[in-house]
């Protein structure tokens, strides 16, 4: 008795899409390690590069948040180059030039050099997250997608797992030719990215016919079935690069992801500091080993959390749950009067933070497809990352008003308990009963 018709489609989607996360998670994976470090690092160069270039809290906030408006104004443009370009060659430029820009900060003398380092390093680093959300799409089937971006994204908390220690270590025992520690943590951190880029032009496949891990069969069985997915969204919907940017879908997506990134880089810019005032009699070595246990729990729950959306293909209440839990954690941070209790609200907070990122950015590859999705994928990145200069500037305002950064971290919940409610209001699938112009008003919730 032969095999049955279905098996070998069964294998071949097995062994594909083994190879595809074993391939092109890991690369990818150790990017944003690479990437996300070089953003946030400023947190730890803060604890002593405020006092030595005389900074105040309000101008480390703007410091670390004008990296945003960079990035803001060259993301939607970088992205849809990436899909007319190629991913290998212009993910290695975006490497090449951000760490580059990393690592000269570490000579910056001055708060105002300090602001156009920041800003220059968004401008240089604009488009790589959104890129690899699309590039993403261009191997991973939507059954696939959120626990493929909660993998990648992963890098997020690795950033901290791993950087957070480092960094510290850094601060500690390197002053080498006379330099401040500080400098040396940026242009150190820095050089990764310029190595990773070089590697990238050689290692990193643009789309499965160019991947040589693939036999010919896997090629053409996950690039047909990449294919029935894009025909079955045109189907449903078919939305332009250009009506991408007015479409009511996409901006709502964009402002639940601005009120979650005003939390995200709140955490992301001032858990060093908050970590070293819960811990003001520590060295910087054993604060940065406690900002990484809050990391560490959130990325176990992050990939628990993306799991679960993708096998139920539920994107809504994993987002609004993980929201609220988040938002409540922060908001709880000031009522306590414990070190241990407040380390415990902030390891609860940034587990509830990371746990959104896979299902939410899921949600934008259920209806756009090739430039509409380069571009509604940018554009809500782009109004994310706004959030990513509002939150720590904020905070560093707050704290200069109040002393404490207690309000500050109430502000970044109450953006969480935000981004849950319009999460709610999101409609549950997003392309039901979907048409473009007057339509666009009359969603179904």
């Amino acid at each position: 008795m032969g095999p049955s018709p279905g098996i070998p489609a069964i294998s071949i989607e097995t062994t594909t899409i083994q190879k595809l996360r074993i391939r092109i998670i890991p690369y990818i994976f150790v990017l944003y390690v690479v990437a996300f470090v070089d953003r946030i690092n400023i947190g730890f160069a803060a604890l002593t590069m405020n006092k030595e270039l005389a900074i105040t809290s309000q101008q480390f906030g703007f410091a670390a948040g004008i990296f945003f408006v960079g990035y803001f104004f060259f993301e939607i443009p970088s992205n849809l180059l990436l899909h007319k370009i190629g991913a290998r060659i212009w993910i290695a430029r975006i490497l090449i030039t951000w760490g580059a820009v990393a690592t000269l900060t570490g000579f910056v003398h001055a708060a105002y050099q300090l602001y156009i380092a920041r800003f220059l390093l968004g401008v240089a680093e604009a488009g790589y997250f959104p890129g690899i959300i699309l590039y993403l799409t261009y191997w991973f089937r939507r059954r696939e997608q959120a626990q493929s971006v909660a993998l990648f994204m992963t890098g997020i908390p690795v950033a901290s797992v791993v950087g957070a220690p480092i960094s510290g270590l850094i601060l500690d025992h390197v002053h080498w030719l006379g330099l401040s520690s500080w400098r040396w943590l940026l242009m150190l951190e820095g050089i990764p990215a310029v190595v990773c880029g070089c590697l990238t032009y050689f290692l990193l496949p643009s789309r499965p016919v160019e991947a040589e891990f693939l036999t010919k069969a896997e090629k053409g069985w996950i690039t047909a079935e990449l294919e029935r997915e894009e025909h079955e969204k045109q189907r449903r919907q078919r939305i332009s690069a250009a009506r991408t940017l007015v479409n009511a879908r996409v901006w709502h997506l964009a402002a639940i992801g601005f009120a979650h990134g005003v939390a995200t880089y709140t955490l992301s810019f001032w858990l060093p500091q908050v970590m070293k005032s819960l811990l003001s009699s520590y060295s910087y070595s054993m604060v940065g080993f406690a900002t990484m246990i809050p990391s560490l729990t959130g990325l176990i729950m992050m990939i628990v959390v993306s799991r679960h959306s993708d096998r139920t293909l539920e994107r809504r209440y994993h987002v609004a749950a993980s929201a609220l839990v988040g938002g409540t954690a922060l908001l709880s941070f000031g009522a306590s009067h414990s070190t241990f209790l407040s380390i415990a609200f902030l390891v609860v907070a940034v587990t509830g933070n990371y746990s959104i990122l896979g299902p939410f950015f899921s949600i934008p590859n259920e209806f756009l497809t090739g430039f509409s999705a380069a571009s509604g994928i940018a554009l809500i990145t782009s109004v994310a990352n706004l959030g990513g200069f509002v939150g720590p500037y904020a905070t560093g305002f707050i704290r200069q008003r109040t002393g404490s950064l207690h309000a500050g971290l109430a502000f970044a919940g109450a953006s969480l308990f935000l981004s849950a409610a319009l999460m709610l209001l999101f409609p549950r699938r997003v392309y039901e009963g979907e048409q473009l112009g007057a339509a666009d008003s009359a969603h179904k919730f």
